[in-house]
């Protein structure tokens, strides 16, 4: 028996109209593909037979069979072989493989104390320990060079503590330098001239940290944003355009003010020490080439890039709730109040505050707005109170709770 379909004659179904997907190579159609057949008792305008039958086809179409001789009497009329109804045992079937395993890399271990780094090549690393946590994931434009620092119950104060987020940029190794060594100099520099001058301990030791990187002759350059407690006392300074911002009650309050050549004061120091300051495809840039005016480094450029901080003293009140230290890389994307209105949810008001996931979903943010650059946010867990003697995160009276969070560019 045969299998046939019978279709009115059309010029659909011309052997001239037959597409290219049904042809080999040679211009033959394929053995299994529909192929058109003129009855050959037929007249030329009687209708054609088209032959659907294969018989390599697994499954087979179940249709009543008619004899060979016995006219088709409906416009569509299949006939299948009997012996095709049945599966037969020679088709086997087909088996598919299983994937094989994905390797998720895991969270690798943060070195904890006066440095602690963020691992190059790791995608993303979460670190909670008692004081503090950190949440880190690697960008799309390259390797990590964003580097942190975290420094708890200094010289045995537990008054005293010192953060920083350090944004490198053309290389990790100023970033990495300056989270080694800038809070052992502050420290240094704060017991020559005495708590009475801390504000000047801290430019101090920003220059003198800009200074020794520049003998050990490696490139790049990093900006800084830096957090020190001391009785009571909040001094946070920035050198680049990282910025802090402080949530008062739930309004934000910009602490420092960002370094770029755009702002009249920095475009005239850079310009009566003979550089000059331009617009490169809408950002203003130093000899062309960097967008900050401040930072540790950048020896190529050092004439008219200063290492030298601003830093502003204010008292830690009832009223300040938090603390967020990010670099541009957040606030190009994240405004400042809208920092504030991520965060304070997740922080204030609860008997367990979550500072770890307002962080991350404060990163998520920006990377969800279009960042490509690294993540990298640190939160200090320990609650520094005004009179208090040792830290306590579980009180239910007003505390400044430190939000340390880096947004670090590829390139500044």
């Amino acid at each position: 028996m045969s299998l046939s379909l019978i279709i009115p004659n059309s010029p659909i179904f011309s052997p001239k109209k037959v597409p290219s997907i049904f042809c080999k190579s040679d211009g033959s159609s394929f053995s299994s593909s529909p192929r058109i057949n003129g009855s050959q008792q037929q007249p030329p305008s009687s209708p054609l037979s088209l032959s659907l039958s294969s018989p390599k086809s697994p499954l087979p179409i179940s249709s009543t069979p008619q004899s060979p001789s016995s006219p088709l009497k409906s416009p569509l009329s299949i006939c299948v072989p009997k012996k095709q109804l049945l599966f037969g045992t020679d088709v086997a079937p087909v088996k598919r493989k299983r994937p094989g395993r994905i390797e998720i890399p895991t969270s690798m271990a943060v070195q904890l104390g006066f440095a602690a780094e963020t691992p190059r090549g790791e995608e993303e690393v979460q670190v909670e320990e008692e004081g503090y946590s950190v949440y880190c994931k690697r960008g799309r434009r390259g390797k990590m060079e964003d580097r942190y620092s975290a420094a708890v119950d200094l010289n045995g104060d537990p008054k005293q503590a010192f953060f920083g987020v350090y944004d490198g940029h053309g290389d990790s190794k100023a970033a990495e330098f300056v989270a080694k060594n800038l809070d052992k100099k502050v420290m240094e520099e704060v017991s020559k001239t005495g708590e009475d001058a801390i504000d000047d301990a801290i430019r101090d030791a920003y220059l003198i940290t800009d200074m020794d990187f520049l003998k050990e002759d490696m490139g790049g350059g990093t900006c800084c944003v830096t957090a020190m407690i001391h009785k009571g006392d909040l001094f946070v300074s920035n050198a680049g355009d990282c910025r802090a911002v402080l949530s008062r009650n739930g309004v934000a309050e910009a602490l420092t003010n960002d370094h770029h050549p755009s702002r009249e004061d920095e475009r005239d120091r850079i310009e009566a020490l003979g550089g000059y300051v331009d617009c490169c495809h809408g950002v203003w840039r130093i000899q062309g080439s960097l967008a900050v005016s401040r930072a540790i480094g950048d020896k190529h450029l050092k004439q008219w890039v200063i290492a030298e901080p601003e830093t502003k003293k204010l008292k830690i009140k009832p009223e300040c709730e938090f603390l967020i230290l990010a670099s541009d890389g957040l606030w190009n994307k994240v405004t400042n109040q809208e920092a504030v209105d991520l965060v304070r949810p997740f922080c204030v008001g609860l008997d367990k505050p979550k500072p770890f996931s307002a962080c991350k979903k404060l990163a998520e943010l920006s990377s969800w707005r279009g960042s490509f650059d690294d993540i990298s946010v640190m939160e200090p867990l320990a609650a520094m109170l005004v009179g208090l003697t040792s830290f306590d995160v579980n009180i239910a009276v007003p505390f400044l709770q430190m939000k340390i969070i880096r947004h670090s560019p590829g390139m500044v």
